[in-house]
């Protein structure tokens, strides 16, 4: 691929972000915002999936196969080092989506509660 001014400030970019997300703050924060944004997707789909009732076994299997994706993702053992027998750190948005989907199960299940009551 050729240098252009484009892919230079694109990984110019890129390392600067890189940089700014070693602050465990900053990391923890964008963990948290994407908590709440899952509760907030989460609770938001059950109301506008539950308003038409037809399409609720398709999305519901559509969700489990997201979240179980998610979790094998996530929790898969490409993550380790064969060879030194540690753990590698994993990038930050793998961090974000196993958080989105934890907000998403949360929300889910509190709506299933106030449904059920």
């Amino acid at each position: 691929m050729q240098r252009t001014r484009l892919s230079t400030l694109i990984d110019d970019l890129g390392d600067q972000l890189s940089l700014w997300l070693i602050n465990p703050w900053r990391r923890v924060s964008l963990v948290l915002i994407s908590l709440l944004l899952g509760y907030f997707f989460a609770v938001s789909l059950a109301a506008i999936a539950g308003q038409a009732a037809v399409q609720d076994t398709v999305v519901s299997a559509f969700l489990v196969l997201v979240a179980e994706l998610a979790s094998w993702l996530v929790y898969s053992r490409r993550w380790r080092d064969p060879a030194l027998v540690k753990t590698v750190p994993k990038p930050i948005w793998l961090d974000c989506i196993n958080s989105f989907k934890i907000g998403a199960i949360y929300a889910l299940s509190v709506e299933a509660f106030k449904l059920g009551s």
